[in-house]
């Protein structure tokens, strides 16, 4: 690209194909040359054949982006000259960031990226992380000087998984630049697809900033309500109703308890406070919302196990029907979802549980957490059931149905104030 940075020589490549970067692709594709890039070979298998099983985009709209192709081989990428990184930021067994993905990525842009060329990332990052881990990772392999021979921004993204309503381009986005120039440019590529409009950050370290600020925002607000709801468990009151009354005030925040999990508000605050404490500064406030949070699985087992002993329901060898597995509802993702946490604990108990979600593919479920899914329901047959997830297709059975997969004797446990309370035992 030369220095003029003229929107007509655009030929994007979006470098990961997951909830993120296949939607932004099929946008992209839809006004400007773009290869989409991802490296298992299946996945592009599926996409030419118009499959996406992540369910974010359908047959229809990978046909209308008319300008996008997929590859899996990286020589594809030369063509491109703004390149997009959309791949996982997840954490490693020690809850610290893991780089691999995105310093992988950037090795494969150092072998493709020439002279004039701009990369942006999306992927969720500490503040630093661009100019810090990624661009010497560029430099290094490709020989060319940063600001110089090539240039970054970083615009962070905001998909929502399984919403319909909030998509790439409802939603603002926050875009940055390595110059003034760039991010002037960075943002007339993003604006010319964002119909919602951008937000152009003063520096790409701000833009890091702002995106792993507002899912640790999300994080501490359910981390209180969490909080909450074992108190007033304790105390014998229905958290739904305190919260109920609480929300007549005008300025109340609806937040609601729950088992926090996915690729984002469980994940993103460890990368702001790993960043924190390398500068030597312990975060307290943000490390107490994640204890709380992670520590709601065992709250939500234990709870069960004391109702079922009052009961009189053997623990040992109980059969348990959890409802859900994904991180949230209506969508097939189950990364880092919490339920897995709850079917844990039901196992240490000595518990049978069975997990139901026809969201889920079997396989997928049997190869990132060892478990075989339930493929079908009989009813009297579980002395609990746990509603974990609110799938439209749970809430279409009803309290009577669902209900009537337990036994006569039995405890309901609804995390997600879905089923009539008069007719379950327990409630977040």
């Amino acid at each position: 690209m030369d220095s003029e940075f003229l929107l007509s020589d655009v030929k994007i490549a979006i470098i990961g194909l997951g909830y993120v970067g296949l939607p932004l692709a099929v946008e992209f594709g839809k006004k400007y040359p773009t290869m989409g890039f991802d490296i298992q070979p299946n996945r592009i298998k599926a996409l030419q054949q118009g499959i996406d099983h992540t369910l974010e985009v359908d047959k229809d709209e990978l046909a209308a982006a008319s300008l996008l192709r997929f590859s899996s081989d990286a020589a594809d990428l030369q063509a491109a000259n703004f390149y997009i990184v959309t791949v996982p930021t997840p954490i490693d067994q020690h809850r610290q960031p893991d780089l691999t993905p995105l310093i992988k990525a950037s090795e494969t842009l150092g072998r493709v990226i020439k002279r004039g060329d701009i990369v942006v990332y999306e992927s969720t990052v500490y503040p630093g992380a661009t100019e810090e881990d990624c661009i010497p990772v560029i430099e290094r392999i490709s020989g060319l000087r940063f600001n110089q021979d090539f240039f970054a921004g970083y615009s962070p993204e905001r998909i929502n998984p399984g919403d319909k309503e909030h998509r790439v381009t409802s939603i603002k986005k926050v875009t940055s630049g390595s110059t003034p120039e760039i991010a002037e440019f960075v943002d007339q590529v993003y604006a010319s697809i964002i119909t919602a409009g951008t937000y152009k950050a003063s520096s790409i370290k701000v833009a890091e900033a702002a995106k792993v600020i507002e899912n640790t925002q999300r994080d501490l607000n359910i981390a209180l309500v969490n909080e909450l709801a074992v108190i007033f468990s304790k105390l014998n009151i229905d958290t739904e109703e305190v919260l109920l009354a609480a929300g007549t005030k005008w300025n109340f925040l609806p937040f609601r308890p729950g088992l926090v999990g996915g690729h984002c508000i469980g994940v993103d605050p460890y990368y702001l406070t790993h960043k924190a404490q390398s500068i030597g500064y312990h975060p307290e406030v943000i490390l107490a919302g994640r204890r709380i949070n992670d520590g709601m699985p065992k709250f939500v087992v234990s709870s069960l196990v004391k109702t079922m002993l009052k009961k009189r329901i053997q623990v040992q060898g109980a059969r348990v029907l959890v409802l859900g597995l994904t991180f949230k509802e209506n969508c097939p993702d189950i990364r880092n979802t919490k339920v897995i946490d709850v079917v844990r604990e039901l196992e240490d108990y000595g518990m049978l549980p069975d997990v139901f979600d026809p969201w889920v593919a079997a396989d997928e479920a049997k190869r990132e957490y060892g478990i075989e899914l339930c493929s079908e329901l009989q009813p009297t047959t579980y002395d609990a059931v746990i509603l974990a997830v609110a799938h439209q297709i749970f809430k279409d059975y009803g309290t009577e149905k669902i209900v009537g997969f337990a036994k006569e004797n039995h405890v309901v446990y609804d995390l997600k104030y879905m089923l009539d309370p008069a007719q379950v035992e327990l409630r977040f």
